[in-house]
């Protein structure tokens, strides 16, 4: 074989060679370049930051984040600082502002009540309060039970009813995190977060009657109507609360009439006054009675007050 063939032969797998390295190495670098996620500085919590806590200048930090930067990341450091905590941020995770109470609103229990709500503290016992396992972020129904007025003057005996329904729990005693394993906690009172009606309705009855609370599944929305149970009914198996039955009326009593006065005679008038007259026959066959009237005309004795 020519030589000359084969060094022309060998010369080209060179070039070929090394243009394909060439090439591979820059498609290399520009997908690893397009791959490579872009970095973003933003703040991150420099420790745990807890439910109520009112950020201070060591709490955070400025951070490299690599990938995707969430929506309503806070990226600058003033724009975190001196604003209440809603939720809790755990360290090196990026401070979002749907977690940060707007500027101004401070901390504590306060920073969490959304707009347009209240916070209303209500009295518990060890078992109102589900044996401590009503905790902060917890759902509740609210039972009244008392004894109703029903107008009627008629006692129906001490009725239960579901007052409001689907309640949070904002805080129990002074505990406002919320626990991950939900720990009982037994405290005295508990603070649930309300509509300012239904803030009206709460505080009405628990002054004028007892509270029971009822713990639900927090995924659990749904609003039930219930007809309420009367404990004058519960031994005869029906537990809804009816209209109480009306009291009976008793019977009117027909007004006497009273006697007819004769009306006040003018002076020298008259009137007739009409005479019976009976009259009994005798014989064998027994008496017998007829009666005969007659009209006569008599001048009735009045007083005169002339003088």
């Amino acid at each position: 074989m020519n030589k000359r063939f084969l060094a022309v032969v060998a010369f080209a797998l060179v070039v070929s060679g090394v243009a394909s390295y060439f090439i591979y190495r820059l498609v290399g670098d520009r997908l690893s370049t397009a791959a490579r996620p872009r970095q973003a500085s933003v703040i991150v919590a420099a420790r745990n930051l807890q439910v109520g806590t009112l950020i201070k200048e060591g709490d955070v930090r400025l951070a490299e984040w690599s990938g995707p930067t969430p929506q309503n990341t806070v990226m600058k450091k003033e724009d975190a600082v001196e604003r209440g905590v809603l939720a809790t941020i755990y360290a090196g995770e990026p401070i979002l502002e749907s977690r940060l109470a707007q500027k101004g609103a401070g901390a504590g229990m306060a920073a969490t009540i959304p707009l347009g709500m209240r916070a209303v503290a209500l009295r518990v016992n060890e078992v109102a309060g589900v044996a401590g396992f009503v905790v902060p972020g917890q759902r509740v129904d609210l039972l009244i039970m008392g004894n109703p007025y029903t107008g009627t003057g008629r006692a129906t005996g001490t009725v239960s009813k579901t007052l409001l329904q689907n309640i949070e729990v904002l805080s129990a005693g002074q505990q406002i995190q919320k626990d991950a394993e939900g720990k009982p906690i037994t405290v005295a009172v508990v603070n649930l977060l309300v509509t300012p009606e239904q803030a009206e309705i709460l505080s009405l009855a628990s002054n004028e009657a007892r509270i029971q609370l009822v713990l639900r599944n927090p995924l659990d929305t749904k609003e039930v109507k219930t007809p309420g149970s009367a404990f004058a009914q519960l031994f005869s198996g029906v537990t809804a609360v009816g209209p109480a039955a009306p009291e009976p009326r008793p019977a009117a009593r027909r007004a006497t009439p009273a006697p007819k006065r004769p009306a006040t005679l003018e002076k020298g008038e008259r009137i007739l006054i009409p005479i019976v007259v009976e009259v009994f026959h005798g014989g064998k066959g027994g008496s017998k009675k007829t009666e005969t009237k007659f009209k006569e005309e008599e001048k009735p004795e009045a007083k005169s007050e002339e003088k």
